[in-house]
């Protein structure tokens, strides 16, 4: 039995001689081809090109210091529960006597872990935190081979205590405090 009533009716033309050879539609083919040939290269060659990044593009992350040197993280969880792809998880653990220099809170992260994968890299958890201890960089995403590389700790996240190597988040702040006027 028949769904609808509509019928279609389907004529099967027959092929000249020449679309029966192809030869139209290979020359066709090959004419898009070689056109493609003398369009400029939309490639870069990556390690002597650098590609040029929006002022706005959010990369890796990172959990920054502050002047002295302490973390800036208080485990507040914001941005975790902030994050839509549940990439960020963290345990949060009270501060001992004689750890006043790594953490300027009461609270800290004793354990931060951002799955990249799971991580759609929309900058939520930047604008969650209270105390902008995470910011999301200029800095691609390196390339592994096991899934467990992709978790990334306190120990591949946290800024690094030199001054010189420090990020600069007045980068971005500036740039988007210029395009809301």
């Amino acid at each position: 039995m028949a769904l609808t009533t509509r019928s279609k009716v389907v004529v099967q033309k027959k092929m000249s001689f020449w679309e029966q050879l192809y030869i139209p539609a290979i020359l066709k083919g090959m004419g898009i081809t070689f056109s493609h040939l003398f369009k400029r290269k939309v490639t870069i060659k990556y390690p002597e090109q650098k590609r040029v990044f929006s002022p706005i593009y959010r990369g890796l992350h990172v959990l920054k210091r502050d002047q002295e040197g302490a973390e800036c993280c208080t485990a507040c969880g914001l941005c975790a529960v902030a994050c839509p792809a549940e990439a960020i998880t963290m345990v949060a653990a009270e501060r001992q006597p004689g750890e006043e220099t790594l953490y300027r809170e009461e609270k800290y992260a004793a354990k931060y872990d951002i799955n990249m994968l799971r991580c759609i890299f929309c900058g939520l958890c930047e604008e969650a935190c209270p105390k902008e201890a995470i910011y999301l960089t200029d800095r691609l995403l390196p390339a592994n081979y096991t899934r467990a590389e992709f978790v990334w700790g306190k120990d591949r996240l946290l800024e690094s205590c030199d001054s010189d190597k420090r990020i600069d988040v007045s980068v971005r702040h500036s740039y988007q405090k210029e395009s809301s006027i």
